[in-house]
Formats: structure tokens, sequence, C-alpha cells
């Protein structure tokens, strides 16, 4: 059975939920169109990356949920699409880094990045918590584990995912562009296939 996966290659806006949504489900539409049955948009791709004092604002973030369960029910005209959306998830006092897979008209799960990038253009650790839980989900016979961007320059995060039941490991990511970055992620993500034997989609 082939599982075909479509990945949004998006400029999302900081701040800009509606505008952002929109372009998701102008990818989801194309995503359809072209008989995916997965939708990868990036990291933080409702909010735009890096969301920064944003996230200090209560309602911002209550917002971005109501804003997050509205595309949930706008995807529901295309029941067979499975979608990964980035997002900042607030629980209690926390707040994480956060993807959750749209299905159906629902959030059915979401998985918090476990790795905070902290140097150069990085604070993370400002501003959200890391988290140590994989999240596995089947479409059509193959498993898929979930991943974001700092996660994948590690070992644990790639490792839990294999331990949970992953086949392939769908990694959203928001990561910006120097020189040499592009052979250093392909080292550091041909290491992860062969030493996990698992497939990889960033």
């Amino acid at each position: 059975m082939i599982v075909k996966v479509a990945v949004a290659q998006m400029n999302s806006i900081v701040g800009d939920l509606a505008g952002n949504a929109r372009l998701i489900l102008d990818f989801a539409a194309q995503a359809v169109a072209e008989d995916a049955d997965i939708l990868v948009t990036p990291e933080c791709s409702l909010v735009g990356y890096p969301p920064e004092d944003l996230l200090l604002r209560s309602a911002f973030l209550v917002q971005t949920e109501l804003a997050l369960q509205s595309l949930a029910q706008q995807l529901a005209r295309w029941p067979d699409l499975h979608v990964l959306v980035g997002h900042p998830h607030a629980q209690g006092e926390l707040r994480f880094n956060a993807v959750s897979r749209l299905h159906g008209g629902e959030i059915k799960q979401t998985y918090f990045k476990q790795s905070l990038p902290n140097d150069a253009v990085f604070d993370e650790k400002r501003y959200f918590s890391s988290a140590q839980e994989a999240q596995v989900f089947d479409v059509k016979g193959c498993r898929f584990g979930i991943n974001i961007c700092e996660d994948t320059w590690h070992d644990d995060a790639p490792r839990l995912a294999r331990a949970a039941g992953a086949q392939v490991l769908l990694a959203p990511n928001a990561s910006p562009f120097h020189a040499n970055k592009l052979d250093l992620r392909i080292d550091v993500m041909r290491k992860h296939v062969c030493e996990l034997g698992m497939s990889l989609v960033l």
C-alpha cells in the first residue's frame, strides 16, 4: 500500500493566524488534488516562526487554540487527509512548541518538541518547555512518528519515535539557512536513517 506525503513549503507570517490558516487550507486543497494522504506543514505554521514575545500573551495563545480548532473543522471537507500543523500549545503555566494532527474535523493528537535550541538566532528555552513523549499514528498500515526540527539534530527523539513503532519519521521544521547547512543536515539525517532503519521526511 502506497502512502503519499505532501510537504507544504509555505511562508507563514508571524501573528497572522487567519492568513496562515488560509495558506494551510490552500495547500490542503492542492495535496488532495495530488492524491496525498498526509500534508506536513512547517514548524509553527499557524502562527509563523519565531513568534517570540507573542508567546507571553495569554490572549494570543487562546486565539491560537481557537484558530487551530476552526482549521480542523474546515479541513473536514477532505475527510481522508491527515494534516500536521505547527503551533504553540499552552498547558497550565507551561508552553510547548507543538505539532497537531488534524483529521476528520478533529485534533487527533499533539506532539511536543523535545529538543529546544537556545543559541545563535534561537531562544526557545525562554518561551517553551520540553517534553519526552513520542507520538505515532497509522495511515494505510504504515506507522508515522513526529519530530520537530531540532529534535532530529539529536538522537533521543528519533529513537523514542522508533521505539514507539514509527516506520517513517515526519519532521516539520522552520530552520534558517546558512552556507553548507544542507550538507550538514543531510549527514545528520542519513545517520538516523541508517542507525534506526526509519525513513525520514523533512
